[in-house]
């Protein structure tokens, strides 16, 4: 029997429809926030993603040469395909720029709860600032998804990653090899980091303090460690979070991110169910459109890991309800079939949620069916009840039931 490839999976109708609910939730909040949606290929020139984004997600690319011999890749990230499209489409355009987008990635990593190599992306990007306002906005916005999905549990770490580039660079370590650095600080992998800074004659004091600086986590009077304009600039942004009713966030100056393209604030909201793999969210500011031919912009934007939080959500005791039908019509002899199908296709043109007996069921059976479907109603035809257009109408969640005219099916059920 053929299966589907690891790290990849199959979505039953159950689940497929608790996936699209909370879509649509985030789809809500950003709504109100007033972003716009849009959606860009699965796979683009792989040049997109080796410009920028780190060495952690180019030994993972699913890189392949198509007909044409032309080097493609199928997205790890959406970030860079978004302002990919900026540039192509939108930079002309007013700003900022308030856009979201949600879709499949890829990325060759070892499978492992919550994390596939096809895993899925809801994210957003604000266009054309570099403002506290742009960066409270993004966080903001990001907590209120959270919330509107009902997690409980969770926390706003936010960070200056600009500051620790800085640190970094007047350590003497070459531009080329910061990626590689911040690659192991992101992890927290210090006893891999030491032998990487000593190979670039770091001295080892010097390693002690950038090792203490991404260890510094409180609450704003960390800020006090972040020297010059990076502080002031994230009191500021603290400031505007509190206005905005964000008070749950801590400050951390080892926030790192995984991708080479921040240079800013950056933040992550991480979620204590999910153990030592907590991070369910994360974001920054940057700037990436001159890469693509463009002119440079400031952006700021975050990606919600949507399996990530949906297993949080899991582990938080959170279940989803199936919705189901609205009613379900069943026939209690057959010579009323076609009257049946009449009434079941008056009833979805009527904008509710229908089905019928299509498999010759008694009616104890269709009865039986009508409660595995979750319908609300069964719609019951009988020869007698038509004599005098009425039908049988059945609250399947109480087992009450009443005569119905066909004239007033629909708003009964509606009702």
């Amino acid at each position: 029997m053929i299966q589907c490839p690891r790290g990849t999976r199959d979505f039953l109708p159950d689940e497929m429809e608790k996936r699209r609910c909370y879509e649509n939730i985030l789809r809500g909040v950003a709504h109100t926030f007033g972003f716009r949606e849009i959606e860009t290929p699965i796979f683009e020139e792989a040049e997109l993603f080796i410009l920028r984004s780190g060495p952690n997600v180019l030994k993972e690319l699913y890189n392949f040469k198509d007909k044409g011999d032309r080097e493609l890749a199928l997205r790890p990230e959406m970030t860079a395909p978004a302002i990919r499209l900026f540039v192509n489409n939108m930079s002309n355009e007013p700003k900022p720029i308030k856009i979201f987008y949600f879709g499949q990635c890829f990325r060759y990593e070892r499978p492992q709860s919550g994390r596939y190599r096809e895993f899925f992306q809801f994210g957003a990007e604000v266009i054309g600032s570099a403002t506290p306002e742009t960066d409270a906005e993004i966080i903001a916005m990001a907590a209120s998804m959270i919330k509107a999905l009902g997690l409980k549990d969770y926390k706003m770490r936010i960070g200056h990653i600009g500051v620790l580039r800085q640190k970094i660079a007047d350590a003497g370590v070459p531009k080329e090899r910061t990626a590689e650095v911040l690659q192991k600080l992101d992890k927290k992998m210090y006893d891999e980091a030491r032998p990487l800074l000593e190979s670039m004659d770091v001295a080892s004091d010097v390693i002690d303090d950038i090792f203490k600086f991404t260890e510094t986590v409180g609450d704003t009077s960390v800020l006090e460690e972040v020297p010059g304009e990076a502080g002031d600039y994230l009191r500021q942004v603290v400031r505007y979070l509190s206005a905005m009713g964000v008070d749950n966030v801590e400050i951390d100056l080892g926030v790192v991110r995984g991708l080479d393209y921040y240079t800013g604030m950056v933040f992550e909201a991480e979620a204590p169910a999910l153990g030592a793999e907590k991070q369910i969210c994360g974001g920054g500011s940057y700037t990436l459109s001159e890469l693509f031919g463009g002119e440079k912009v400031f952006s700021t934007g975050f990606a919600v890991g949507f399996d990530r939080i949906l297993l949080a959500m899991e582990k938080e005791g959170i279940v989803y309800q199936r919705k189901g039908i609205d009613a379900y019509v069943l026939l209690v002899t057959d010579d009323v079939r076609l009257k049946a199908f009449e009434i079941v296709s008056k009833l979805r043109a009527a904008g509710i949620s229908a089905d019928a007996d299509i498999m010759g069921r008694k009616m104890a059976k269709s009865l039986k069916f009508a409660s595995t479907v979750c319908a609300r109603y069964a719609v019951i035809v009988g020869a007698k009840e038509l004599e005098e257009d009425s039908v049988t109408l059945r609250d399947m969640h109480t087992g009450e039931q009443k005569a119905v005219k066909l004239e007033d099916l629909a708003d009964t059920i509606k009702g």
